[in-house]
């Protein structure tokens, strides 16, 4: 630094101070500074000027800044998914519980649906027997003969039902036509025994009017023995035919009798066919229950054996084996390979605060920026942003996730630039749902005071850009 400008600092500064302390006789108004060197050097000089100039250039860009358009957007982060659920990445477990017996694949490997991935071996008791579906065919083949037996049984008991009902029927048949001749012959017998009752009652009369005679003396004793042997012999004949009547009456109740203990024996011998053929009905109901037991006991048994066989539920790469080695239990429903699925429609999963969700709709464009790939992000103006890749709305969560937040699903869009080949599955992503146009200063205006974004839905928009061109 120069010895003069010391000297003229030194000045001026004494100069400020005798100002300041009002110590000088001389009156400020009157005091021109200008015939001194220092006062020329200070009162000569143009403060400020190149930074009154700056801030109206400021002032100005700023201005014009503030009236700029300003695209309103609702920033989120995600992920990289897919769009079908069945696409996604997912863990194959074991539907029984066992341990590993030998493994098919390493990770990293290719494998097509039904590929076998691992071999499992059994941990249960009930499981060890290695002929146990053999067995069990066995065990099925002997209920279905027995559930044949008795169907047999039952055919051949409703033939001996049948059968016994026919002859029940024939020997009714004989011993009520047999019934009907022993009633004739009562009906005969009882003519019979009418006659002889009259013969008798007339030989009676005849002998008593011979006995008169004979006491009379008109008669000989011989007409009164001839007419007691006659009387005797109508009687005899009489006695004869009341008894072979009574006779015909007893066996016309032995017939009866005989109809009632054909029916009786009969009925007792159908039902206890019936009983026999109930029983083998029950036997043969309860058989088919076996079998139908064995049945789903056998298919379990298959089932369970190609379970022992893990296999790859769709094509795709193995990511990572979650249980290793050789001899290794693991319970039912443990994940023990991961595997990520092969031909997937990408889409990024994003989420969104609960005060921007009614601001989206699905159809509704946006923008994404994959992590690790270079980008140049500018929110408001989209158009003027580097390495985003254009994106719609394919579906909004109706419910709030666990973070707080709603979940939404965004595909490439179509009309825009495709999404890289090299993004995997799983890779970070910040998103950029885009709203209405505004002007900056509004935009300012409005995040101070804590509006919300300008909401237009999509025929609003459309209205508004028909306008507007």
């Amino acid at each position: 630094m120069q010895p003069d400008t010391r000297v003229k600092k030194r000045e001026i500064k004494h100069f400020k101070e005798l100002v300041m302390l009002n110590i000088s006789t001389n009156p400020i108004k009157d005091f021109d500074f200008k015939k001194f060197n220092s006062g020329q050097s200070i009162f000569s000089v143009s403060y400020y000027t190149h930074l009154n100039r700056l801030l109206i250039i400021f002032s100005l860009v700023v201005t014009v800044f503030m009236f700029l358009p300003w695209t309103q957007n609702i920033v989120g982060k995600g992920y990289v998914t897919t769009l079908q659920p069945e696409k996604r990445p997912q863990t194959i477990q074991s539907s029984i519980p066992g341990k590993i017996d030998q493994w098919f694949v390493f990770e990293g490997d290719f494998v097509s649906k039904g590929d076998t991935i691992l071999k499992i071996s059994e941990i249960k008791s009930d499981y060890f027997d290695p002929d146990l579906i053999n067995r069990t065919e066995k065990q099925l083949n002997a209920k279905e003969q027995s559930v044949l037996a008795y169907s047999e049984k039952i055919i051949a008991l409703e033939s001996q039902i049948k059968a016994m009902k026919q002859e029940m029927k024939l020997k009714l048949e004989q011993s009520e036509r047999k019934l009907s001749q022993i009633k004739l012959f009562v009906e005969n017998d009882s003519i019979s025994r009418e006659a002889a009752k009259t013969e008798y009652e007339i030989a009676n009369i005849q002998l008593d009017r011979v006995h008169n005679l004979f006491n009379e003396g008109l008669k000989a004793k011989k007409d009164l023995e001839e007419k007691q042997i006659k009387t005797r012999e109508t009687q005899t004949y009489f006695v004869s035919a009341a008894n072979k009547y009574k006779n015909s009456k007893n066996e016309v109740w032995i017939a009866q009798l005989e109809i009632d203990r054909i029916k009786s024996s009969f009925e007792d011998k159908i039902a206890k066919a019936e009983s026999e053929k109930a029983t083998a009905k029950s036997l043969q109901y309860e058989a088919e229950g076996n079998v139908a037991k064995l049945q789903n006991t056998l298919a379990n048994y298959k089932k369970r054996e190609e379970l022992k066989y893990l296999t790859a539920p769709q094509s795709g790469y193995i990511n990572k084996a979650l249980k290793g080695g050789i001899g290794e239990t693991f319970k039912e429903g443990e994940k023990l390979v991961s595997i990520m699925p092969y031909e997937y429609q990408i889409a990024v999963e994003t989420y969104i605060r609960p005060v921007d969700m009614p601001l989206l709709k699905v159809g509704e464009t946006a923008r994404v920026e994959f992590d690790g790939w270079p980008a140049i992000v500018f929110n408001g103006w989209p158009n003027a942003s580097l390495g985003t890749y254009g994106a719609k709305i394919a579906a909004i969560e109706n419910y709030i996730s666990e973070n707080d937040m709603y979940r939404v699903l965004l595909i490439p869009d179509p009309e825009e630039h495709p999404w890289p080949d090299q993004i995997k599955m799983g890779s970070g992503a910040r998103t950029i749902a885009l709203l209405s146009e505004v002007p900056i200063w509004y935009e300012v205006w409005r995040q101070l005071n804590g509006f919300p974004p300008e909401f237009y839905t999509t025929k609003d928009k459309i209205e508004l850009s028909q306008k507007l061109n």
